[in-house]
């Protein structure tokens, strides 16, 4: 409606999308925080690549209401903020309970008022490059390796490891799209000439599904679940790119290809986030360094099942010693 938001670091690329007009706001000074909400990744993905803090709660941290699915899990609500200090201040003020939404979590949200200092010594952190082999830009995985030893010089004991995720391309796919036909099935019948084609064709491939799809994948999501319940009671914490590509050309639509190898749809860029959807458990990106072109680089962190907080504490520790999040862009100069 009003153009393209362009990313502030660099003017001919993309500011991530969904919450990127927020993420530039924050990255540009004219706005203390924002909030937004994440299904694949719309807090994540304009965190990362606008070098600023974007939190994807746990479900049912921040009551979502009105809502035309109560009891769905895989979109939250969120904040944005330049540092992880004040993503923890205005999620004191949006988290709580809800009687209006039945999968509100029962704790206040001045919980995330406290102190976010910690001693991480001896803290077990998985690290993974590739989340198992999907295709990563090597500049990205260049930027995000220094940050390793970040994290030992924390204290924390880092190992290569990574949860098995088998099925969760199948589950989210397949929810979202139960999702677009609740929210947006109607529309298509009354205004499909009004809708965007990538609307159109998530609406429809919900309205292909059949009950044993739809089955599936929920039995699919519960197995993830368990999976990165047990992974995680080895390691406290999870790290991995927040995104597999650097900021891409704003003129492009969307990714289609990391490394030679081609992807399937619009949203694959982003596997390294929408996987951890799926999951259930918390994820921040946070700033983490810059490709030689000057483009921002976050860092992703998984904590264990609603451990929201202690996201918050690694992410504010690692922060403190990356001093990435404040390299302003050009435009705020």
């Amino acid at each position: 409606m009003f153009g393209a938001t362009l990313n502030p670091y660099e003017l001919s690329r993309t500011c991530g999308g969904s919450s990127g007009g927020a993420a530039v706001a924050l990255a540009c000074g004219m706005l203390p925080f924002a909030d937004g909400s994440d299904l694949g990744a719309s807090l994540r993905n304009p965190g990362n690549f606008c070098n600023v803090v974007g939190f994807r709660p746990s479900p049912g941290r921040v009551p979502g209401w009105p809502a035309s699915d109560a009891w769905q899990t895989l979109t939250v609500i969120g904040p944005l903020a330049r540092t992880a200090a004040d993503c923890a201040l205005l999620l004191s003020a949006m988290a709580g309970p809800d009687a209006r939404d039945p999968t509100s979590i029962a704790e206040p949200g001045k919980i995330f008022l406290r102190n976010l200092d910690r001693d991480f010594r001896n803290t077990r952190i998985a690290w993974t490059r590739d989340l198992g082999g999907l295709p990563v830009e090597p500049e990205v995985t260049r930027v995000l390796e220094p940050c390793r030893r970040v994290l030992s010089s924390l204290g924390c004991t880092v190992e290569d490891a990574e949860p098995d995720l088998a099925g969760a391309e199948e589950a989210f796919h397949v929810l979202r799209a139960v999702g677009f036909v609740q929210k947006y099935g109607e529309l298509l019948k009354t205004q499909r000439d009004k809708l965007k084609a990538d609307v159109v064709w998530n609406i429809e491939q919900g309205l292909a599904l059949d009950g044993a799809r739809v089955a599936r994948a929920q039995a699919l999501r519960t197995r993830i679940f368990h999976r990165m319940r047990e992974f995680m009671q080895r390691y406290e914490f999870l790290c991995l790119p927040v995104n597999q590509v650097l900021p891409f050309p704003v003129t492009q639509p969307y990714v289609a290809e990391i490394n030679g190898v081609k992807l399937d749809n619009y949203l694959d860029w982003m596997k390294t986030c929408y996987f951890i959807t799926v999951t259930g458990h918390p994820a921040i990106s946070v700033p983490a360094g810059f490709s030689a072109e000057g483009l921002p680089v976050g860092l992703q962190i998984v904590g264990r099942y609603r451990d929201d907080f202690g996201v918050l504490q690694l992410a504010h520790a690692f922060e403190a010693q990356t001093q990435a999040w404040k390299r302003r862009p050009p435009a705020a100069e």
